[in-house]
């Protein structure tokens, strides 16, 4: 679970949550339905306009990905990686085979499964690194989707804001109605900034971080297992690895 996102989370609702609860009239002047099948709606609607249905039915998957898995550090992977180097240096590279059900990551279970098989290093290489774009290209459209959702939410707040003093307006002859008009017409502005700072745009700066995070995991993968075909000593393989650190993250690495 990435804690960070759900503390992020309740802090930022909570906080809004509270503003409103203490001022005159509580939450309860803060709902107006129209308003939010409005903003909800015509988010959704531009938004499957905008994408193919099966990327935007992905959506509540990656944002379940983003809120609760939690992926190995970079120190962890070179470990194992150095694990794996020191059993196929002793018993050969088909002894592999018995770690493979301890392995959770598909990605990383592949390219062992490719060594197990006899595929040289090049091969390997190339089809890792296909694997590898692929789940580039997935986490870019889904980032762009969050995106563009971030912005189609206030987008569809002003609409509703404009609706609304129309409406309003119809009614000048009623000045006890405009002061409750003029606040209805608000709410739909506010609906979608909250929809668009509180839930969109955070979620796509946390999936490209992630992103960049496991294009990271997955080199070093790949440079590992090639190595590890390629019957390099697991010395050299972890000094190799280190490179994908920071200096002050190296020392993490068991020796």
């Amino acid at each position: 679970m990435d804690l960070a996102t759900i503390i992020g989370t309740l802090l930022c609702f909570g906080m809004v949550l509270f503003a409103m609860a203490s001022g005159d009239g509580g939450l309860g002047i803060f709902i107006h339905g129209p308003s939010l099948v409005l903003v909800a709606g015509g988010t959704i609607a531009v938004t499957l306009m905008a994408f193919p249905m099966e990327e935007v039915k992905s959506i509540i998957k990656v944002m379940l990905v983003t809120a609760f898995n939690k992926t190995s550090t970079p120190p962890q992977e070179i470990e194992r990686i150095v694990d794996y180097a020191n059993l196929a240096r002793r018993e050969g590279l088909l002894a592999l085979e018995s770690k493979l059900k301890e392995v959770d990551d598909q990605f990383f279970a592949k390219g062992i499964q490719l060594v197990i098989d006899g595929f040289g290093a090049e091969t390997v290489r190339d089809i890792m690194d296909l694997e590898a774009e692929w789940q580039r290209q997935r986490h870019s459209v889904g980032k762009t989707i969050f995106d563009q959702m971030g912005a189609f939410a206030p987008a569809f707040g002003m609409i509703g804001t404009l609706v609304g003093l129309v409406q309003m307006l119809q009614n000048l002859s009623d000045p006890s109605s405009i002061g409750a008009g003029m606040a209805t017409a608000l709410l739909t502005t506010l609906y979608g900034a909250m929809a668009s700072n509180m839930i969109f745009l955070p979620l796509a700066g946390k999936l490209d971080v992630r992103a960049k995070r496991e294009a990271l995991l997955r080199d070093l993968m790949i440079e590992g297992i090639v190595a590890i075909q390629s019957g390099e000593k697991p010395a050299l393989i972890k000094e190799k690895l280190k490179g994908f650190l920071a200096p002050s993250a190296r020392e993490a690495v068991a020796v």
